[in-house]
C-alpha cells in the first residue's frame, strides 16, 4: 500500500511515545504523577461550561468556517486590551478549531511545493511546525537556538530568507518558556517583509507570564498588519484544552487565503463552543488568577533544580520548567521508574539534548509532592 513518505520520515510524534508508556504504567496500576503534556488540570472557570450548556441547541449544524461574529468580536476585543491594537472583526479574525490543527495546516495555504518554497522554525521547538511544512511540500530549515533560546534574523541565511514563505515564531517560547522583546521581534518582522515571507507568531502562552506581559507580532505590524499572523488560544490562557477553540488573527489578505483553506477542511469549533469561547475572550480575571497558579508550581520546580545545583534556563513565562540535566534521556528514564513523568528535552529536536521539560500541570501539592523525589533523581550518579 502506498503511503505519504513524508511521515515515515518524521516517525512518530516524540510525545505520543512517551504518552503510549505512560497509559501502560497506568493500565498496570503504577501511580504517576505526570509533568510531560502541556494540558493544564486546573478546572475550567465555571462561567464557560455553564454557557456552553446553555447553548447547545435541540437541533445541531454545521458551523461556519469564518464563525460566529459575536466570536470575532470578542477576539478583537481581546486583541484591543491585551496589546492596544485594533483589528477588524470581519476581515483579521478567524476562529479555529484550536491552534494546533491551525498551525498544521497554514503551510497548505502559503508554500508553493513548486518553487523550492521554504519554512522557518526553531528548535527545539514545538514538532507541529515541521511536520506541518513538510507535509505541505516545503523545504523545511530549523534554526538550532541556544543560550538564551530566541531566535534571531541574522540566524537565517540570505539564501534561506530568499525562499522563505512562512517564518515560525513563538514566545513564550515551547519548550523552554523563554520570552523575547519588542525589538527582536521587529527585527525578524522587517526581515521578512524584505523577504516576502509571513510572520507567523504562535502565541498560544502570552497571557501566562510573571514579569511583564510578552509581546505580540501585532503591535509591530502597524496599520493593515502587513505580513503578520498571530495564533491565538483558550487552552492555557482558560483552561479550555478539550474545547479545541482558537483564532488566526492579522493581514486581511492572509486572513482570506486561509478562510479559503478551511472552507475545505471542515475545522471549526462547534458553535455552543464557540459561546464558550465568547465568554472567556471577554473575561481577564480568570487568566490571571491562572497567572498565579503557574507561577506558584514554577516557583517549587524552579527550587527543586537549583537547589540541587541544576540550572533552569530561560522558564520565564508559559507553563514550562527548561532544566539542564546532563543525560535528558537517562534522567527522564529514571524519574519515570519513580512514579514522575517528564519530557527529555531532545523530544523537541536539536539542541534540546541535555534538558528536561517538566509541564506544570499537576496541582500544587503534587507539584510539592514531586520535588523530593525530583531531588534525589538528580543527586543520583
Amino acid at each position: 500500500m502506498r503511503t505519504n513518505p513524508v511521515l515515515t520520515q518524521l516517525g512518530a510524534y516524540p510525545i505520543a511515545t512517551l504518552q503510549e508508556r505512560v497509559r501502560a504504567m497506568r493500565a498496570a496500576g503504577e501511580p504517576l504523577l505526570d509533568f510531560s503534556v502541556g494540558d493544564p488540570r486546573e478546572p475550567t472557570p465555571a462561567f464557560v461550561p455553564e454557557e456552553l450548556r446553555r447553548s447547545v441547541p435541540t437541533v445541531s449544524q454545521y458551523p461556519t468556517t469564518s464563525g460566529l461574529p459575536e466570536l470575532r468580536r470578542a477576539v478583537a476585543g481581546y486583541v484591543q486590551r491585551r496589546f492596544g491594537v485594533r483589528v477588524d472583526p470581519q476581515t483579521q479574525v478567524l476562529p479555529t478549531a484550536g491552534s494546533k490543527e491551525a498551525i498544521f495546516s497554514t503551510p497548505l495555504a502559503f508554500v508553493d511545493r513548486t518553487a523550492r518554497t521554504a519554512v522557518v522554525w526553531a528548535t527545539p521547538g514545538y514538532p507541529i511546525y515541521e511536520r506541518g511544512a513538510l507535509l505541505a511540500g516545503a523545504e523545511g530549515f530549523p534554526v538550532r537556538l541556544d543560550g538564551d533560546f530566541v531566535l534571531r534574523s541574522e540566524q537565517v541565511p540570505d539564501a534561506v530568507w530568499d525562499r522563505a514563505a512562512i517564518v515560525w515564531i513563538n514566545y513564550p517560547h515551547n519548550p523552554t518558556g523563554a520570552t523575547t522583546d519588542l525589538s527582536v521581534l521587529e527585527d525578524l518582522y522587517r526581515r521578512a517583509g524584505r523577504a516576502g515571507a509571513w510572520v507567523c507568531s504562535d502565541e498560544c502562552y502570552v497571557d501566562v507570564y510573571e514579569d511583564e506581559p510578552p509581546p505580540s507580532i501585532l503591535q509591530l505590524a502597524g496599520a493593515g498588519l502587513k505580513g503578520a499572523l498571530s495564533y491565538l488560544s483558550l487552552s492555557k490562557r482558560s483552561g479550555m484544552t478539550g474545547y479545541r477553540t482558537a483564532a488566526i488573527v492579522g493581514d486581511a489578505e492572509g486572513i482570506a487565503v486561509l478562510k479559503n483553506l478551511r472552507t475545505s477542511t471542515g475545522t471549526a469549533s462547534p458553535e455552543f463552543v464557540q459561546r464558550a469561547a465568547i465568554a472567556a475572550w471577554d473575561d481577564d480575571d480568570h487568566a490571571a488568577e491562572r497567572r498565579a497558579i503557574f507561577a506558584a508550581k514554577r516557583a517549587i520546580l524552579r527550587s527543586a533544580f537549583e537547589d540541587t545545583g541544576h540550572e533552569v534556563v530561560a522558564s520565564k513565562a508559559g507553563i514550562y520548567i527548561w532544566a539542564r540535566v546532563g543525560d535528558d534521556v537517562t534522567v527522564a528514564d529514571r524519574l519515570l521508574t519513580r512514579g514522575i513523568v517528564v519530557s527529555p528535552g531532545r523530544a523537541f529536536g536539536s539542541g534540546g539534548e541535555g534538558f528536561l521539560r517538566l509541564a506544570l500541570i499537576p496541582t500544587l501539592d503534587e507539584t510539592q509532592q514531586a520535588t523530593e523525589v525530583l531531588k534525589a533523581c538528580l543527586t543520583e550518579t
